[in-house]
């Protein structure tokens, strides 16, 4: 009996040996639709806290979204105070809320060691945070963003600065420029900076963040500025500025490819592209102060973002991309050749051109695409045979254009969002 009893349990001692998996990183998960503090995540040298959001929809290989708050406030003030995790329970992301134990509950948007990658202090707390979440949830590296109010505002120009290749997009409700707020002494707090006297070139501006990260050449995030022209604790200097430093850093021009209103009282500028996924978006709400954000803003940040499912479907980004266009004039008309080059390792499927006319050139045909509007801001849309661009290939346009006496070619041009260079 006792050798019967053996030769039964054998079998399942050894499956049990050799089958039993070890601790996954998903029983380290939080609970779903609740706040949750998650402690021991990784190197924090500036004592932050973390809260999470998992919505019970979480999708596989979840998006990432970081809500940074203000002064005064924590991760839990953010959770209450925004929509985030409404509408992560509509769309299957999740949210990130790090919390300041610092007496002021001010981010450190000041110091060296914050304005540089890996440098120290919170920038690298909350970069711990995120690749806790990416290894316990799968998420999406490719999608991962950061929005702020105000503090967290200027940490979302520090994040995204710091770590070019860790956000894919960030959006700034009442915030300053990458290193705008720069000490030396130890303080917090910048005069200069909030009072909205610091004025630099768009290269000076760039060059800080491009600083922060010295030799990266890869992609860089896209950005969605918010401003109130009466901010009485950030002026509204600081909105401009911002545009500068972020057209700057993603090589477009500071001239806007498309405006509009898309609320009274709002004025919205993009550059580099004319789409929700341009590489700068700028909102500028007139007669508004300090504290601008409200109820609906998220969801025009998820659109921005590309997380809206339910608003334009998101334009696939090239990795990169090269665009040479020719001019054949004549007296008050002229033929464009354009070739769009994909120069990055992935497929390009479904394409977008965007580029703005010289004043008093006005499209009157074309081939290989669309075009619209006729003139000022153009986007080219793909016909059915040429949607698909291979790495390394190439895909030739064209169009027929009257003109006024400037027959040059358009400076600039974007692929699907993305700067392209020339030539």
């Amino acid at each position: 009996m006792l050798l019967a009893l053996l030769a039964a349990l054998l079998p399942l001692l050894a499956a049990t040996a050799f089958t039993a998996p070890a601790a996954s990183a998903r029983e380290k998960a939080v609970p779903t639709a609740t706040l949750t503090e998650v402690m021991g995540f990784g190197t924090n040298p500036s004592n932050l806290r973390m809260y999470l959001y998992v919505p019970e929809s979480v999708t596989p290989n979840p998006a990432v979204v970081v809500a940074v708050h203000w002064c005064t406030g924590s991760g839990p003030d953010m959770y209450n105070g925004t929509e985030y995790d409404t509408l992560a329970d509509r769309y299957g992301f999740i949210v990130l809320y790090p919390s300041v134990t610092r007496s002021s509950k001010c981010f450190d948007v000041s110091s060296p060691q914050a304005l540089r990658r890996d440098g120290g202090s919170d920038p690298v707390g909350i970069k711990s945070m995120i690749d806790w979440v990416t290894r316990t949830y799968d998420a999406d590296r490719s999608r991962v963003f950061a929005t702020g109010i105000s503090s967290g505002a200027m940490m979302t120009n520090v994040l995204l600065g710091d770590y070019p290749d860790v956000f894919a997009a960030g959006a700034a409700f009442s915030g300053v420029p990458f290193g705008c707020f720069a000490t030396t002494d130890g303080s917090e707090w910048n005069s200069a900076c909030s009072g909205g006297t610091v004025t630099r070139t768009p290269a000076q501006w760039g060059d800080l963040v491009r600083g922060a990260y010295p030799g990266y050449t890869g992609p860089r995030p896209r950005m969605q500025i918010w401003h109130g022209t009466e901010d009485d604790a950030l002026r509204y200097p600081n909105f401009g500025e911002q545009i500068k430093q972020w057209t700057n850093v993603q090589g477009v021009s500071q001239t806007p490819a498309a405006s509009d209103t898309p609320q009274p009282g709002w004025n919205r500028t993009r550059y580099g592209g004319t789409g929700d996924r341009a590489p700068v978006e700028a909102i500028s709400l007139q007669g508004v102060g300090h504290n601008l954000y409200a109820q609906g803003m998220a969801s025009r940040v998820l659109t921005f973002f590309g997380l809206d499912r339910s608003g334009p479907t998101p334009q696939p980004q090239p990795g990169a991309c090269r665009v040479k266009a020719t001019v054949n004039a004549w007296n008050t008309g002229l033929t464009a050749s354009v070739t769009i080059t994909n120069t990055g390792t992935t497929a390009v499927n479904g394409w977008k051109l965007g580029f703005t006319l010289p004043v008093g050139q006005t499209v009157t045909g074309g081939w290989g695409a669309t075009y619209a509007p006729s003139a000022g801001a153009v986007t080219a849309t793909n016909v059915s045979y040429n949607g698909s661009i291979a790495p390394g290939a190439s895909v030739s346009i064209g169009y027929q254009a009257g003109h006024g006496g400037n027959s040059a070619a358009p400076a600039a041009f974007t692929l699907n969002g993305t700067a392209c260079a020339a030539g």
